[in-house]
């Protein structure tokens, strides 16, 4: 009989099943990369963070050039200060960074101060003030010597703004300048009507009768009015001798005297306010400002023109001829500047931070643009 031969065992060999990414794989090298991601950042901002503090630690390193005309290849040059924005106490390092190595720099042979600025408070224009003459005469042992000044104003030069250019011996401005606005002012707010209204009031304990004066819960009394304003015609005496020891043709008496105003009306044919075509009386110290074409009719300034008539201006005051550079200094940026911005200080998230309320409301007297007096406490803040 035949043996029935056994079954044999055959193997199927089905294709491997399909590779398949896994969520949970995928999720865990997304996380690695941006943790890795994040931690370059970090890295790159302390470092960034460190320089900016190395820098500003080595106060000793000097300003970078910048070419502004003349002669790229000449020795002598003229230094270009730059003065912008709202002049204000612990806003002035770059400035004075500028001067310093302006009077410093042996080939520096003349200066031309820039100015762009509707002026700030009182302090910080006189500080900027005796720096600005100082580098004008020089030292007095002469170990710095005296440099020629000439002042050229953007689009503002007003108030302070003009205060620290008076020293200048020649005022150039450009045809869309807004300067003089010659006075001194301070206000303090009053809710006195308001906290009544809601049932507010302040208690106050003093020693001394006028100590609480200024205070925004109650009018002033009229010796208090009395006090602040002689501190104010204390400053802006001080204004007016700024102006007339820079500016000998400006007299205090040239400065008080009245004059006439007849109002510009560009076509005669045009609606206009009859109030408005009113003749009407002004003087030159009167804290108003003036048009560059008024400014130079009323010899607040000498010229008319871009900042390379100044520079030019310069140039023949240290008689130079056309053998000189003229630079300018501009403000370093750090690698924290370029990685968060123009600043490398976060600003405040809230318009109440109790810093920024604290230096926005501090009393002051000004030397400011009419209308600039927002602008200027905006600039106090942290």
């Amino acid at each position: 009989m035949s043996q029935i031969p056994a079954p044999q065992s055959h193997a199927y060999p089905y294709p491997a099943p399909a590779a398949r990414s896994s969520w949970l794989g995928c999720a865990f090298a997304m996380s690695f990369l941006l943790n890795l991601a994040a931690g370059a950042l970090v890295v790159v901002l302390c470092l960034g963070l460190f320089y900016k503090a190395a820098a500003d630690a080595d106060s000793s390193a000097p300003l970078p050039e910048k070419f502004v005309s003349g002669s790229k290849t000449a020795t002598d040059k003229i230094a270009v200060v730059t003065v912008e924005g709202v002049i204000m106490e612990g806003l002035l390092g770059h400035a004075h960074k500028q001067i310093e190595q302006a009077a410093k720099d042996g080939a520096v042979k003349a200066i031309v101060l820039r100015v762009n600025s509707p002026g700030g408070s009182i302090t910080a224009s006189d500080d900027l003030y005796r720096k600005i003459v100082a580098l004008r005469d020089g030292d007095a042992d002469q170990s710095i010597p005296a440099k020629p000044l000439v002042a050229s104003f953007g689009s503002v030069a007003a108030s302070g703004g003009y205060f620290i250019a008076a020293p200048a011996q020649h005022i150039v401005a450009e045809r869309s300048t807004m300067t003089g606005s010659i006075g001194v002012y301070a206000s303090f707010p009053n809710i006195e009507q308001l906290a009544t209204k809601y049932g507010v009031s302040m208690n106050t304990i003093k020693a001394g009768k006028i100590k609480d004066s200024g205070s925004m819960f109650k009018a002033m009394t009229t010796t208090e009015q009395q006090v602040m304003q002689d501190m104010v015609d204390d400053a802006y005496n001080q204004f007016l001798e700024v102006v007339e020891k820079g500016r000998p043709r400006l007299t205090r008496a040239k400065l008080l005297a009245r004059f006439q105003v007849t109002p510009i009306v560009p076509d005669a044919k045009a609606p206009r306010d009859e109030k408005l075509k009113v003749p009407y009386e002004r003087y030159l110290a009167d804290g108003g400002i003036y048009t560059a074409i008024e400014a130079k009719r009323l010899e607040l300034v000498d010229d008319i023109g871009p900042l390379d008539v100044a520079v030019k201006a310069a140039a023949k005051a240290a008689s130079l001829g056309t053998n000189y550079r003229a630079v300018s200094y501009p403000k370093q940026k750090t690698i924290t500047d370029l990685l968060l911005g123009s600043s490398s200080v976060p600003p405040s998230n809230s318009l109440l931070d109790s810093e920024r309320l604290q230096s926005i409301f501090t009393p002051r007297m000004w030397y400011i643009a009419p209308g600039y007096e927002l602008v200027g406490r905006l600039a106090t803040q942290p």
